[in-house]
């Protein structure tokens, strides 16, 4: 049985201090939220009074704050199952930026790269608590550090709240390292 997020294989578990399995998570976005020039937002408090579903693609794209915590790899505890982030990003994610080196066509180079939709969204648990898409979902507010509401794009690296310029990039780290990689966000 394997996470429902994860890239499907796992880490030996003679390799691993515990048993985990590799869940590595979803590559959501392109660029930090905010990028996305206001004027084509048209509604600057949409996410307020709009369901997820309602949201246009405009929208959806600029409820992401960027702070690359989805694109992280995760591990399972296959006992537990307790998921575990590391400071390990998808070989695709910018370590110094958190942006998506090619977002158009993340799911044909990295096949099991989820494409976040309203539908599947209560199955995503791993997805970070300070997630947009998962506080809207769960209709809260989002945090006051969010581009959206500072106006900022740069807000969530300010405010210590993404992962860039702190991970290493996959391609750097073995997969039988995974484990010493487990970090808190």
């Amino acid at each position: 049985i394997f996470f429902p997020c994860a890239r499907r294989y796992g880490i030996p578990v003679s390799a691993c201090p515990r048993s985990y399995r590799r869940a590595a998570g979803a590559k959501l976005h392109h660029e930090a939220a905010g990028n996305i020039p206001r004027h084509i937002v048209q509604d600057t408090a949409f996410w307020k009074h709009k369901k997820l579903n309602e949201m246009s693609s405009e929208e959806w794209e600029a409820l992401c704050d960027g702070c690359g915590k989805c694109c992280v790899l995760k591990l399972e505890d296959i006992d537990g199952g307790d998921v575990y982030y590391t400071d390990v990003g998808c070989r695709l994610l910018n370590c110094d930026t958190c942006v998506c080196e090619d977002y158009e066509n993340r799911k044909q180079i990295v096949p099991d790269c989820v494409i976040l939709t309203p539908d599947n969204l209560a199955d995503l648990k791993w997805m970070p608590t300070s997630c947009a898409y998962r506080l809207i979902f769960e209709q809260k507010d989002l945090p006051e550090w969010h581009p959206l509401v500072t106006g900022d794009k740069n807000s969530t690296r300010i405010s210590g709240n993404a992962v860039a310029g702190r991970i290493y990039n996959e391609k750097d780290v073995p997969e039988s390292e995974l484990p010493n990689h487990i970090t808190e966000w």
